[in-house]
């Protein structure tokens, strides 16, 4: 198996063999079945993560896809959903028309309320096991919302570009959330996904940290909102999502220090006591090991776009 990881779009579109965005952290493209350039997903097995987000629109015929640790069903399926840092496998996988793909880095909509929306879609989540059916008059409203999206990103990006493009994927996914809502929400899944329930209890607990001045949460801690053992609860997170508890700790702090860093004018230092650290440098140093840039080089790269 051929494992993928794709810090950035370009990277994507090199290995697709297509052009490179015209903005670094967003793009729409559009991929003929027929074409080399969709062996990505096709014949061979690949496991595959992104640090940003995916929505595909393709008719899968056939194949095997996991997300995470789950199994998933993509038996004619339409639409999938991959989030920054969460695992897809696909084996032997048939596609049988233009495949249509939306990708969007998590700093290209850091303050827009797209940011908040997309924690309320449970489509992103490893506790979905199936892919998005939709009906013909479905699939034709989807086709024109991702070729309206395609035209405004292929424009000479200007001023209101990334308004009107956020705005569309925001309304898109309007429409997937209602689309959804009809094709899961009146089933009661067998299994909850402990990664859903871990993920909603760290980011509660992070946002207390930052109102309350409180510690950065730590792995015990949160084993006991779980009810679990933290042995269990890490053991679990690792078979899920192939991440520990503590991996997930490190990558919400991090998501947490680009929205700050981004959104306010605070110093590294007042930022890295918001979000709980004792000092500082151990904020840098593992904003860098994980980011591979210091906060302020990050702050400083990002204003730009």
């Amino acid at each position: 198996m051929k494992h993928f990881h794709f810090d950035t779009i370009k990277q994507l579109n090199a290995v697709l063999g297509i052009r490179p965005p015209e903005h670094p952290l967003v793009d729409v493209m559009k991929l003929n079945p027929n074409s080399d350039d969709n062996q990505l997903l096709s014949g061979e097995s690949i496991s595959l993560t992104t640090s940003f987000y995916a929505i595909s629109f393709k008719n899968i015929t056939s194949g095997e896809v996991m997300y995470g640790r789950t199994q998933y069903d993509c038996s004619s399926g339409t639409m999938l959903f991959i989030a920054p840092g969460q695992e897809l496998t696909a084996s032997g996988i048939i596609i049988d028309s233009v495949a249509r793909t939306i990708c969007f880095h998590p700093d290209y909509i850091r303050g827009h309320k797209l940011q908040d929306e997309l924690k309320q879609y449970q489509f992103f989540n490893y506790s979905v096991n199936e892919a998005l059916h939709l009906s013909p008059k479905e699939e034709q409203h989807m086709v024109a919302m991702f070729d309206a999206l395609e035209a405004e990103n292929n424009n000479s990006l200007d001023a209101f570009s990334k308004d009107l493009i956020l705005s569309q994927i925001s309304t898109l996914l309007m429409y997937v959330n209602r689309y959804y809502h009809r094709q899961f929400m009146m089933r009661k899944e067998a299994n909850t996904s402990i990664y859903d329930r871990f993920s909603k209890l760290l980011d509660a607990r992070l946002d207390a940290v930052i109102q309350e001045s409180a510690s950065i949460p730590e792995v015990e801690e949160l084993a006991q909102g779980m009810n679990m053992t933290s042995r269990y609860l890490s053991d679990a997170l690792k078979a899920e999502t192939g991440k520990t508890t503590k991996d997930w700790i490190h990558y919400a702090l991090i998501e947490k220090s680009k929205d700050r860093l981004l959104s306010s004018k605070d110093s590294v230092a007042t930022i890295a006591y918001s979000l709980g650290f004792e000092y500082p440098q151990y904020f840098s140093r593992l904003f860098k090991n994980k980011v591979g840039m210091t906060p302020s080089e990050y702050r400083t790269e990002n204003i730009r776009h």
